[in-house]
């Protein structure tokens, strides 16, 4: 009630601010400045007279003038507006006073929703958050019909089949996926953008036929990223974990230091074990295998010491310290882990980039702390 209130003053307000000047009557005209006027007029005259700067005959015209005109003024009627004149305005004015909020209750009541309660915060969020969903699904539907009357048109099945994924559409982005592999030729991204739509489709699982969808891009780049990870994990599922850590190292060895899935592949490996020995080339690992257990987890520890001491003499290696970190987790020694964490971040505190990778790289191993 207190906003309707508000809302009628303001109302009011600016309607008499409009209609305030029609409704005033007539003002007598101010004879009074004019007449001043031509007295200072001739006041002026006999100053220039007394001064020489004007001829006595000059003089006497300019006087005679200006008296002619300063009676005229002083004898003049005030001039005031005609009656009629008048009372209209004041018609007018009470009627737009009346009349107007009259017509905006009219229109509001049948076209407004007078009673309708407001919205809390978090509805009104809601709200809008599914009106863009709706929206999003609606260009969608739109784009859907324009490739049903143009099932040739690879561009629109190339932008379509994305969003169809992050619908949760899966089904229906591998089919748009298999039309833009169709239509827009091969590729080693589109072939593991379809994998990747099947192991969505079922469930995570990187089915026989996703894994040929890998296989295949893995074909066209050896470098895919998506399709070594999704390999990886397939072989994972099929229990082969040496081989999940094989494939998952040899990616993390060749990717850029600011790839945004290394994360994903870094608790990946930690998830299989694959952190056991961080340290070690690849081929030292393969030669360890044929050691006796107590032989290999001592030249482990040793290798992890002597990497603790390099870094401690040249601290940027960022990627470094994330192993430093994995392998004294897997050895169990947490105390020796949170303690590199630190001497990490100390390390790399003035190089705004390495930090962020090196929080990441903790946060995906359980320190972000």
């Amino acid at each position: 009630m207190t906003l309707w209130f508000v809302f009628a003053l303001m109302t009011v307000a600016a309607i008499f601010a409009v209609l305030l000047p029609l409704g005033r009557s007539g003002r007598v005209q101010d004879q009074g400045s004019e007449v001043a006027v031509y007295k200072d007029q001739l006041a002026e005259i006999e100053r220039d007279l007394g001064a020489g700067l004007i001829a006595a005959p000059e003089a006497e015209a300019a006087r005679v003038e200006i008296g002619r005109r300063l009676l005229a003024a002083a004898g003049s009627k005030p001039a005031v507006e005609p009656k009629s004149s008048l009372k209209w305005r004041r018609a007018a004015a009470v009627l737009a006073l009346v009349g107007l909020p009259l017509v905006a209750i009219g229109v509001y009541m049948p076209l407004g929703s007078p009673r309708l309660q407001d919205f809390p915060l978090a509805q009104r969020e809601r709200g809008s958050g599914s009106g863009m969903a709706q929206s999003l699904e609606n260009l969608v539907a739109q784009v859907e019909q324009h490739l049903e009357k143009n099932p040739t048109d690879g561009r629109g099945w190339n932008v379509l089949a994305p969003v169809l994924e992050r619908l949760g559409r899966f089904d229906d982005a591998a089919r748009a996926f298999r039309n833009s592999l169709t239509y827009n030729g091969e590729s080693a991204e589109r072939r593991s953008d379809l994998g990747e739509a099947l192991s969505a489709a079922a469930g995570g699982v990187v089915t026989a036929e996703a894994k040929a969808e890998f296989e295949r891009a893995h074909a066209l780049s050896a470098d895919d990223p998506k399709a070594n990870y999704f390999l990886g994990l397939a072989a994972e599922q099929d229990g082969r974990k040496d081989d999940a850590v094989s494939i998952w190292r040899a990616l993390l060895a060749k990717a850029p230091a600011d790839a945004p899935w290394r994360p994903l592949v870094q608790s990946s490996l930690a998830r299989v074990g694959g952190g056991a020995m961080p340290a070690l080339s690849d081929e030292t690992v393969a030669a360890s295998k044929d050691m006796a257990e107590g032989d290999r987890n001592a030249m482990v520890r040793g290798m992890v010491e002597r990497l603790a001491t390099r870094l401690k003499q040249n601290g940027d290696d960022v990627e470094g310290w994330l192993r430093l970190v994995r392998a004294y987790l897997v050895m169990g020694d947490r105390d020796k882990a949170v303690g590199a964490s630190s001497d990490a971040r100390q390390a790399v505190a003035n190089d705004a980039d390495r930090l962020r990778q090196l929080n990441e790289g903790l946060k995906t191993l359980g320190l972000d702390g």
